[in-house]
């Protein structure tokens, strides 16, 4: 059992806090530690910095996307700049760094970058011994994750190790784990009772649409094409805590005709994800890792549907690559392409055991076990 455990994450997204939060709650179920606090690294840096961080990133991901991808893949350089932008993180994150100092925690894990960086440059300075553990929340790996102090980095694919490999990684260093997810997520619950629980027909193909990601043109054009569907069906559209967002999804389904073979329930913010998700079929949305991962241990076929450029364009060619999704890039053609997936009862069945192998419902757990093991092997026991 650890004394003190430091879960790190950056509000930059939702996906590195969810992380934390499945870890913070894995070590707590696991009894693994006596002490565990998250903390989110932007909350201990100075406003512009965290401005930068974390709402420009969002400003940048609906407005100038083709920007973000242009950014992504030019910072994806190893160990380039690594000295100027650690120069300029340690400049903004004094707060941070104090915390860490006074903490001294027994084992820090970190599921973004920035506070990985920051461990790994107080390790070198001697001005913290405390072990690092690094949680990769995207199936790729890009630059930014790499630093040189650390004990294990945890991936999710065997693809991604072997180019950490090949990047100057020792390779026993890194365990291929899978994202951690919510320990609610691998939790087995009936198709049929959740449709019947959360008001939807037993009987309906049932598509769980996250409309959170998308903006209001590209959600009235997908809603138009979903209604179109030849086979019946149902979708669920997840609009989270964007009130602004679910009024209009319902004012969107009030105009529509009611000729459609497609009945549409909208559900702002709620803590049910699990359920709507072992209700569903299909998982249609931008593949981010964290919600790639949960859809997966729920057995969902994904439908990706325009994905930023950058990381989820990389998870969206890896989920391409091992059979679990389709894409579509043309909204007007989206009940086209889902239609044709329904019609192909032994692609759609393929595609279903390729995603049970590909799942990895357990990781927060497996993460913790591998970090005990880690503990005790440095006691020599």
């Amino acid at each position: 059992m650890f004394e003190n455990v430091l879960i790190l994450s950056a509000s930059a997204g939702a996906g590195h806090v969810r992380a934390a939060q499945a870890l913070e709650k894995a070590f707590v179920q696991r009894g693994a530690a006596r002490k565990v606090r998250h903390v989110d690294t932007l909350d201990y840096t100075n406003v512009v910095f965290r401005r930068l961080y974390s709402e420009a990133y969002l400003e940048m991901v609906n407005s100038a996307p083709e920007v973000l991808g242009w950014l992504y893949d030019y910072l994806d350089q190893p160990w380039k700049n690594e000295g100027r932008r650690l120069a300029l993180d340690r400049l903004n994150t004094r707060p941070f760094i104090k915390l860490i100092e006074q903490y001294q925690p027994e084992i820090t894990v970190c599921t973004h970058f920035l506070p990985a960086e920051i461990i790994s440059w107080l390790t070198a300075k001697e001005r913290l011994a405390s072990p690092q553990a690094i949680v990769v929340t995207d199936l790729d790996i890009h630059a930014m994750w790499l630093c040189h102090h650390y004990e294990r980095y945890f991936v999710a694919l065997a693809e991604t190790r072997a180019h950490m490999a090949r990047l100057g990684v020792p390779a026993e260093k890194v365990i291929v784990s899978g994202i951690p997810i919510d320990p609610v997520f691998s939790e087995a619950k009936d198709k049929v009772e959740m449709r019947r629980k959360h008001g939807l027909k037993p009987d309906h193909t049932t598509i769980m649409l996250s409309a959170g990601g998308f903006g209001s043109d590209s959600i009235e054009n997908i809603l138009s094409s979903l209604l179109e569907l030849r086979h019946e069906a149902q979708v669920v559209a997840i609009s989270g805590r964007n009130e602004e967002l679910r009024q209009k999804l319902i004012s969107l389904v009030a105009c529509y005709p009611n000729k459609t073979r497609v009945d549409v329930k909208v559900v702002g913010y709620t803590t049910e994800m699990d359920e709507y998700m072992s209700a569903s079929d299909l998982m249609l949305g931008k593949p981010g890792g964290l919600t790639t991962s949960e859809a997966l241990a729920k057995g969902l076929v994904f439908v990706i549907v325009n994905p930023i450029p950058g990381q989820e364009e990389r998870n969206a060619d890896h989920l391409l690559e091992e059979g679990v999704a389709i894409r579509c890039n043309n909204l007007p053609a989206l009940a086209y392409k889902i239609d044709s997936l329904l019609d192909n009862e032994p692609r759609l069945a393929t595609m279903r055991e390729n995603v049970r192998r590909l799942a990895r419902p357990h990781a927060a757990g497996d993460i913790v076990t591998q970090l005990l093991k880690l503990k005790s092997e440095a006691r020599g026991l």
